[in-house]
């Protein structure tokens, strides 16, 4: 669940990813469209479609004037998003105190997260957030339960920003439902939190309260947590998951695996993006797979059967790398339309309709 802006000067493999268009939460979606105003759609059940109510809404809706958005991650019910300038912006559920705001009240509308203009990356979980700025720090916020803040389990929750660690240099972040990876400017790997499933990668089950090496690779490019559940690609193209593997969410077959496990054999990948049961990712040539749960035919493969390896999506060479998954995907074409599939029993599609779609379909926004 990664969203970012800029980079960080770094190595080229361990630079932070690209802005991310798309989001998708439970049962809501926002977009930021190519003139950098921001829209949502969907469950509005806790103002996470940040247009000032609590109102579903079947096709995309404006939030707010801006025009300087750059990047968007959805959680389960709230969304964070950087501007151009820097700030950090969430919105939506905060019982937890995941917006970051300093309380635990539900917004609406879009709150600016401190007085920082240097925010660089950010990934929204279930109930946590983590971000990090240009100087390569790393700050994490909301429930903590199984230190998934990073801080050493300090505090149950934190309402605001802590630091985690003195590192800079940070170069991306994701946020799972209760665990965190991120990774180094120096191609490395690193996890914490809960690994009841051995979704840490460490090759242990428990938790970790502080950031833990995950073996000692250096070539680690692109990471993304779902669930209980995390996939990451390498420098040359390869795909690797770990953690829980009920619904075949990390692409091979068996039980759950507490060390990274290789996605087949193929070294054409070039993003992947998790959430919930299911992961998508994209190839060099511009096909998109998806893989694991497909109770809402959000694999697109005509079943709602769970698939252990990858799945293709149509036939389609120009799918972008910003794809967004879950019980419900959207992803980006190269010619930068926006298509959506699987559940809409909140009209996170935004076609209009509340009918689950098992195959991709477009999604109109306004002009």
């Amino acid at each position: 669940m990664i969203a970012a802006i800029g980079a960080l000067a770094a190595p080229a493999y361990a630079a932070a990813p690209p802005p991310s268009s798309v989001a998708t939460g439970y049962g809501h979606t926002c977009v930021v469209r190519a003139d950098d105003s921001l829209w949502c759609w969907g469950g509005n059940y806790s103002g996470q479609l940040g247009d000032g109510t609590v109102t579903n809404r079947t096709t995309p809706v404006r939030v707010g004037t801006a025009s300087t958005w750059a990047g968007i991650d959805g959680g389960t019910s709230y969304n964070c998003a950087v501007r151009a300038e820097g700030t950090l912006w969430c919105w939506g559920s905060n019982t937890r105190g995941q917006l970051g705001d300093g309380t635990t009240t539900r917004r609406t509308t879009p709150v600016q997260v401190g007085t920082a203009t240097t925010w660089a990356t950010v990934s929204a979980g279930d109930s946590h957030t983590c971000a990090v700025r240009t100087e390569g720090t790393l700050w994490c916020w909301g429930f903590n339960r199984f230190g998934q803040l990073g801080d050493g389990a300090a505090v149950y929750t934190a309402s605001s920003p802590l630091q985690v660690g003195t590192a800079s240099n940070w170069a991306s972040v994701t946020a799972g439902f209760a665990h965190t990876c991120a990774t180094r400017t120096d191609g490395t790997l690193w996890c914490w939190g809960d690994s009841s499933t051995g979704q840490l990668g460490t090759g242990a089950l428990g938790y970790k309260t502080t950031p833990t090496q995950v073996g000692t690779a250096t070539t680690w490019s692109d990471v993304t947590a779902g669930y209980l559940f995390t996939c990451a690609t390498r420098t040359d193209g390869s795909l690797w998951c770990w953690g829980e593997n009920g619904y075949g969410q990390l692409g091979v077959t068996g039980t759950y695996q507490a060390a990274p496990i290789q996605v087949g054999s193929t070294t054409t990948w070039t993003g992947v993006n998790a959430s919930f049961d299911t992961a998508c990712a994209t190839r060099t040539d511009g096909s998109l797979w998806c893989w694991g749960n497909n109770a809402y035919g959000q694999l697109a493969d005509g079943s709602t059967t769970h698939r252990y390896t990858p799945t293709r999506i149509g036939s389609t060479t120009t799918w972008a790398p910003d794809t967004a998954a879950g019980y419900h995907n959207c992803a980006f074409r190269t010619d930068n339309s926006l298509w959506c599939w699987g559940n809409n029993n909140n009209a996170q599609l935004g076609d209009g309709t509340t009918t689950a779609r098992p195959t991709p379909q477009p999604v109109t926004l306004p002009s």
